[in-house]
């Protein structure tokens, strides 16, 4: 019986007193079970209130409001796994330096553009996220962790411009698509603003340093839509790449590894203190992010992070 049912069924006089006290301890024990369970994770506190959930990292300090029907949230993901794509945060950490120009492409509850304000000075962040309850969650986020530098914009990006239905279920936000790529029956549909990415940045006036793009299969568009950019900016990549997303879309993800390496990037993965050069999804690839980096722009950041050395690709030569 779930606690609020109990509640109801003492106050109804179907339980007695000494039985509702017992029964309600057993459900009591369970904040002792989540003290113990932090400890090997990367939240260090939980905090009730009368109509939140907030948990907070223990590395950076951030918080996080907890969406109850979200099973793949971010801080749920730390609590069932430890933490949340480490190696990646630690490299990008690595790359991005003070007082760039960040743009966070499908930017989520925040996870991404919130640690990099909290930890590096001075940047310009902007963050994308284009369904409007997952876009809640970002600015309720950043107004708790006291970050309204990021700037925060309610659309996505793509390979044209217009308005396009997503599929959005409440169940795993982070899945939210053009496409249905769950393929679950209860999805949700919602109309959402798109536009190419290029034309933001010439109507901003930016100098873009960094792009992290994770729009669960989507990506090889929103890059269509920035070949301008990156061809005259080159600014470092961190993205995902599924076969599975990107076969809903009716591509694989070499052929974004193709179209970059035609703008003059490398792709890399990273154990959090290297870059690991990479050419090739096969079958066997488990790695799911991955950097791109400018082979001439970026040679100097590359040169000390690249390991081994002798497994760089002769192109980079």
């Amino acid at each position: 019986m779930l606690l609020n049912e109990l509640i109801l069924e003492f106050a109804k006089g179907n339980i007695s007193k000494p039985d509702y006290i017992d029964r309600m301890h057993e459900i009591h024990k369970i904040l002792f079970e989540y003290s113990k369970l932090i400890q090997e994770t990367d939240i260090s506190k939980i905090e009730i209130t009368d109509d939140t959930v907030q948990m907070t990292t223990r590395e950076h300090a951030i918080k996080f409001i907890v969406d109850k029907d979200d099973a793949r949230i971010v801080p749920i993901e730390i609590l069932n796994f430890g933490t949340y794509e480490k190696s990646q945060m630690d490299m990008i950490l690595k790359l991005v330096q003070d007082g760039q120009t960040v743009m966070d492409v499908g930017g989520n509850i925040g996870w991404f553009s919130l640690t990099l304000a909290k930890l590096k000075k001075n940047l310009n962040i902007y963050a994308f996220e284009p369904i409007p309850k997952t876009f809640d969650y970002l600015t309720k986020n950043i107004e708790l962790n006291h970050l309204g530098k990021i700037k925060c914009f309610n659309f996505g990006f793509s390979n044209f411009e217009g308005t396009i239905p997503f599929y959005y279920y409440s169940q795993g936000s982070g899945n939210a698509s053009m496409v249905n790529v769950s393929e679950r029956a209860d999805v949700e549909v919602q109309e959402c603003k798109v536009m190419l990415l290029d034309e933001f940045v010439k109507k901003n006036k930016l100098t873009v340093d960094f792009i992290k793009c994770d729009v669960e299969g989507a990506e090889l568009f929103v890059f269509q839509g920035a070949t301008e950019t990156l061809q005259t900016q080159k600014p470092i990549i961190a993205t995902e790449m599924l076969r599975k997303w990107a076969a809903k879309y009716d591509y694989h993800p070499n052929k974004i590894i193709s179209l970059m390496s035609g703008l003059g990037y490398g792709c890399f993965t990273t154990d959090g203190q290297h870059l690991l050069p990479f050419s090739i999804m096969d079958e066997s690839t488990v790695e799911t992010n991955f950097l791109f980096l400018h082979k001439v722009k970026h040679r100097l950041i590359m040169d000390p992070l690249i390991f081994p050395l002798s497994a760089m690709p002769k192109s980079f030569s």
